[in-house]
């Protein structure tokens, strides 16, 4: 598929075919996501994939988590593993501190590296959704069902697997439509 037809075709998708996704399809999907940009090469994020059946089940039932998918991914960001990489002598600043951080870039690059995900799943011939809730309001319920480290923060659950189109329901915002192009870029200035 090409490119453009890959970004035009990738949706969130919430209704899912039982069928599982072949472990070779899988595998090139996180294959891709890792090459995410990541603030100083850090590699701060990492996913856990629940495939087991009871354990899916009981991720979905931390937060009421409506999809079906036969994978689940949970993308986790260290913003320590940033930090710790931001004081390494080839990243130090003069004066020997670590750079201020007003925007926080691992929450980018985990952004980033979801988004392949999404585009590698079309590719693939699957597709993808995310459901922030789980993570965002209380990363607590993830890390402790799954046993992710305190430094890692778990920001959501991707489901993935073969769309089923018959039983998805679109979200009702997409009647908002999408906003022209002339009011998403702005030339040399706003």
């Amino acid at each position: 598929m090409d490119f453009t037809r890959t970004v035009l075709a990738r949706r969130m998708i919430r209704a899912f075919k039982p069928n599982p996704v072949p472990r070779e399809k899988l595998k090139r999907i996180l294959s891709l996501a890792q090459h995410y940009p990541s603030a100083g090469y850090s590699q701060e994020v990492t996913y856990v994939v629940i495939t087991n059946k009871e354990k899916r089940e009981k991720v979905r039932k931390l937060r009421d988590l409506r999809s079906d998918a036969p994978v689940l991914l949970i993308p986790c960001v260290s913003e320590n593993i940033v930090h710790d990489r931001y004081r390494e002598p080839d990243k130090i600043r003069s004066g020997g501190k670590e750079i201020d951080w007003p925007i926080p870039f691992w929450y980018f690059d985990v952004g980033c590296s979801c988004m392949l995900i999404f585009l590698a799943a079309v590719n693939e011939g699957l597709a993808a959704g995310f459901a922030g809730s789980v993570g965002i309001f209380n990363p607590g319920l993830l890390r402790k069902e799954l046993g992710i480290p305190e430094h890692y923060e778990p920001v959501g659950v991707l489901s993935l697997g073969y769309p089923d189109f018959g039983k998805d329901i679109p979200s009702p915002s997409l009647k908002r439509g999408r906003r022209s192009l002339k009011d998403f870029i702005h030339r040399e200035e706003w």
